[in-house]
């Protein structure tokens, strides 16, 4: 049977769609950049994800793909609705089987903080891992736009990653050139540890014009002693605690009485997940840090206008 020409032409390009062929006209493939360096490609927004930590949990949420999170890890507990969600293990020990059960199209992991070697089998399985490793404030928003594109969810992402961006210019501008104000924090208590200059809670303790006093220790978070944080003497100790208002670690501080945060009463505590979590939440801990710091900045005398004839 002859067909005329234009009916011709268009069967031809209903059968080139049905096809496939091209395949990019139907569905062009996404790729990022994700926090170990890598370059991460699906053919297809992601619609079956797992979360392999709590940050990554509730960045997935913020970048607007949370109804496409099938699997977390515990203590995923923000937003509420993440905490009905089906558990895989925690951020250090996975259940291998529950997650490839869960027949995922994209793995959001943690790059330092899942075992490698798990990850690794996950990868060999053909399974597509993003891996997020926020180490700055600045990386927060941009992880945030790449789980975005990954989930075909934009719009929302990058509508949150913006709201990010601007409060924590805001927050820089209100506080980062204050007189400086020296700070240990307290991570853990035994062994007692905190952390350097290149951790993300030292980016935001520089962010509030605080200035951290193991910032030059190589290790991101070192062990360390009560000796050498009396002969540092920080004008602030803070602590990460669950109990903001009764926390056990500064009651053991308050036995020192000959350093001058215990003398002054300049003992702080925030929530942990506030502070060591790098989602838009952080920017919540972020400004109770800047409010306490600066409440003690209030009540130290400037030595610039001391020393002024």
């Amino acid at each position: 049977m002859r067909y005329p020409l234009p009916l011709l032409f268009h069967l031809i390009i209903i059968c080139l769609f049905c096809a496939g062929v091209p395949a990019n006209v139907a569905q062009a493939a996404i790729s990022v950049k994700d926090g170990a360096g890598h370059t991460v490609t699906l053919s297809q927004p992601a619609r079956r994800i797992v979360s392999l930590a709590p940050h990554t949990t509730e960045n997935l949420f913020a970048a607007g793909a949370g109804a496409y999170v099938v699997g977390v890890v515990s203590y995923s507990d923000f937003p509420v609705t993440a905490s009905k969600i089906r558990r895989v293990g925690d951020a250090n020990s996975l259940d291998l089987e529950a997650i490839i059960a869960l027949r995922p199209d994209l793995i959001v992991a943690w790059d330092s903080g899942n075992a490698k070697s798990q990850i690794e089998k996950l990868q060999q399985l053909g399974l597509v891992v993003y891996a997020s490793e926020p180490r700055r404030l600045e990386d927060v928003p941009v992880d945030i736009e790449a789980l975005g594109r990954l989930a075909g969810t934009e719009p929302v992402a990058r509508q949150a990653a913006a709201a990010f961006r601007g409060e924590y210019a805001r927050l820089r501008s209100q506080y980062a050139e204050r007189r400086p104000v020296s700070v240990f924090f307290q991570v853990w208590n035994r062994p007692l540890m905190t952390v350097n200059g290149a951790h993300l809670i030292s980016n935001v303790i520089n962010l509030c014009g605080g200035k951290n006093i193991f910032a030059d220790v190589p290790a991101l978070a070192p062990e360390v002693n009560i000796e050498a944080v009396m002969v540092a003497d920080p004008q602030v100790i803070m602590v990460s605690s669950a109990g903001e208002r009764r926390a056990p670690w500064l009651d053991e501080w308050r036995r020192l009485s000959q350093l001058q945060a215990v003398k002054k009463g300049r003992l702080f505590a925030v929530r942990p997940d506030l502070i060591t979590r790098p989602t838009p939440r952080i920017l919540e801990g972020a400004r109770l840090i800047c409010g306490q710091l600066d409440q003690v900045r209030s009540t130290i005398p400037n030595p610039a206008k001391l020393n002024t004839p």
